[in-house]
């Protein structure tokens, strides 16, 4: 598969002002890198064509059943652009050749892409369902017809199309998921300053679980790159007190299990 560059460096020029959610979903099989990664590199490759700016890339839990087909955990990925005007068929082709082509063989792959603005509550409500019940094709493409989304299967019997829409609602409802990518923050490790991560990265806020921000001078320890959570629309990085007094540092990152349930 292509290696695209993960920084997604912004385009340098044009008007990036129309906000788009694009929902991906079963892009991968059992011997491959999963969705996150695809979505990711597709990412990168929006942004390096110039046909988008990514804000976050989001990664969102649906339900693990009996009757429900993946490949390994049953989540989706949705990348939060801006889109520069005049540019969505370019961007909707370029996803669609983009998909047909890095999807693994034996996927099902689906693609949602809908403005951020235009969805309303019944979305995110399709969303939410997919975390509790088994949802068919028909219904992903009965909810994409009345939400008036872009809503394509690409390969395979075409499954992905319920999780791509499912994440895109998941994602406009801003209460759910965690961040695969956002800028920044992938590199990141060691001691660092709240002040420094909150204006050198895509990270919006720093809190600790009772959602009471810490202080901007405080440091806190970073093992590996930090998972941020969706939380009232923000990509929110989760602390606890340092476990030992003599550290040096104040805070450190959740355990990764607690983020995992966002």
């Amino acid at each position: 598969m292509s290696e695209w560059n993960f920084e997604c460096d912004r385009p340098e020029s044009g008007d990036y002002s129309l906000r788009y959610l694009i929902g991906i979903d079963d892009t991968d099989n059992l011997e491959s890198r999963g969705t996150g990664f695809r979505a990711r590199c597709l990412a990168a490759g929006l942004a390096e064509a110039g046909l988008a700016s990514v804000d976050g890339v989001s990664r969102h839990q649906l339900l693990v059943h009996p009757d429900v087909p993946y490949t390994s955990h049953n989540s989706s990925a949705c990348l939060d652009t801006q889109v520069k005007n005049g540019s969505l068929d370019e961007v909707v082709e370029f996803c669609r050749d983009f998909l047909r082509r890095e999807s693994a063989e034996g996927s099902d792959a689906g693609l949602c892409i809908a403005a951020f603005d235009t969805l309303d509550a019944e979305v995110s409500k399709f969303g939410r369902k997919a975390k509790e019940v088994v949802l068919t094709l028909a219904d992903a493409a009965e909810m994409g017809r009345r939400a008036g989304v872009y809503l394509e299967g690409l390969t395979g019997d075409h499954g992905g199309m319920i999780g791509a829409l499912a994440g895109v609602g998941l994602r406009r409802s801003g209460t759910d998921g965690r961040f695969i990518w956002l800028e920044g923050v992938r590199e990141l490790s060691g001691e660092l300053g709240a002040a420094h991560l909150l204006e050198e990265t895509g990270i919006d806020s720093i809190e600790d679980r009772e959602g009471r921000p810490v202080p901007a001078d405080a440091t806190i320890w970073i093992e590996s790159w930090p998972r941020a959570v969706l939380i009232d629309g923000n990509a929110v990085l989760l602390v606890e007190k340092a476990e030992k007094s003599d550290v040096g540092y104040d805070w450190q990152l959740i355990p990764r299990e607690e983020i995992k349930r966002y």
